[in-house]
């Protein structure tokens, strides 16, 4: 009897990539396709698909590497769940970034194999993927890669210090929620369409800073989010009990940026809930300031000399740091995707507020299954 191999994904403007990859998977036997529905894409992306759920079923039903195609029943980055447990497929074949820690965990207590696709295109076609389709909006998102939460005045009134972010150019589609300023770039996408227009960066930042946080707003976004997304390549905002920093350095020099994009590597999570409180449980402190301060200082040091081992570890202090203020950043998914890989990195943090997102680790040789980044430069 031929094995079960099952595939999950939105599978809107279908392509010759997603061909491919349903090609590939059932090479390893009868092919079964669980396609997210119009909420739950709506939920992860922030955005409505182009066809329907009920067209891209039509569609993904009539291609002849499929055997069976349906609507995943649940919600979420596992809405497949229990369509999958009524299935039992033998493999759970995925592309390299749609692999999670929580699917290979989900895939181990189901007694599911879990592949992962090598993306091979169609003799004579090209490397197709969505993204890629998608790239007539060029607006960068950012990774805060030491400091966080130093942007936020009831932090950084208790001892100043620097945050560090680099723009990153939108190869992936990442999820909302997930810690990499999607809701400051879908501001910027209201305001600028395409890309971030010419003209002077911190100007264009602040520009996006009050259109994100109009008078009135019972929250203001920590402004390291809209800099990050507007200025290119690695900056240092340096905080001191304000909304903006008193004064940004930033690097360009193509060796550092080189080295930071070599051993930077990104595990998706699944995005942080809805209603959850990242916020509860607070336990900010001039000491707990003071230390998320100096971790990022070092952090900033590491980088510029290139210096692999103390940017791995000024990385994970300045995690560890927020976590003395803000428990509630290690969710429990979190904390198991943190123990997976904690012992085997030069460094680790996690993206944004926490709760979700993604794993951000510092090593110099690969990480299976991992995603990387390109920084902005121009």
């Amino acid at each position: 009897m031929s094995k079960k191999v099952f595939v999950s994904g939105c599978y809107d403007m279908l392509h010759s990539g997603h061909v491919a990859f349903f090609k590939e998977a059932a090479s390893y036997g009868d092919l079964y396709v669980g396609i997210g529905s119009d909420a739950t894409i709506r939920e992860l992306k922030d955005r409505k698909t182009i066809n329907t759920e009920a067209e891209r079923l039509y569609m993904v039903k009539a291609i002849r590497y499929v055997k069976d195609a349906f609507v995943n029943s649940g919600s979420g980055i596992l809405d497949f769940a229990e369509d999958v447990k009524r299935l039992k497929p033998d493999i759970f074949f995925v592309n390299s970034d749609g692999y999670t820690p929580g699917k290979k965990r989900f895939c181990d207590e189901n007694g599911i194999e879990l592949v992962v696709s090598k993306r091979i295109p169609e003799a004579g076609l090209p490397k197709r993927s969505t993204t890629a389709l998608r790239q007539e909006c060029n607006i960068p998102y950012r990774i805060d890669l030491a400091g966080g939460w130093l942007d936020q005045p009831y932090v950084s009134k208790y001892h100043p210090g620097p945050v560090l972010t680099i723009c990153i150019e939108p190869d992936y589609d990442f999820n909302n929620r997930g810690g990499m300023s999607t809701s400051s770039r879908k501001a910027a996408i209201e305001m600028w369409h395409v890309d971030i227009p010419e003209g002077d960066k911190e100007t264009l930042a602040k520009m996006l800073f009050r259109y994100e946080n109009p008078p009135g707003s019972p929250y203001i976004s920590g402004s390291q989010d809209s800099i990050g997304i507007v200025m290119p390549c690695l900056n240092r905002l340096n905080y001191d009990g304000g909304y903006w920093p008193e004064n940004i350095e930033t690097i360009k020099d193509a060796e550092v940026l080189d080295f930071i994009e070599k051993n930077l590597w990104l595990i998706p999570m699944a995005p942080r809930d809805g209603s959850y409180d990242v916020l509860s449980n607070t336990n900010i402190s001039v000491e707990g300031a003071e230390r998320l301060s100096r971790a990022a200082d070092d952090c900033w040091k590491a980088l510029q000399a290139k210096d692999i081992d103390a940017w791995g570890k000024a990385c994970t202090e300045s995690f560890n740091a927020q976590l003395a203020m803000f428990p509630n950043m290690m969710s429990e998914h979190v904390l198991k995707a943190v123990n997976e890989y904690k012992d085997s990195v030069k460094g680790y943090k996690i993206t944004g507020a926490g709760g979700g997102g993604y794993l951000v680790i510092v090593n110099d040789t690969p990480i299976k299954n991992a995603i990387q980044i390109r920084i902005r430069r121009n």
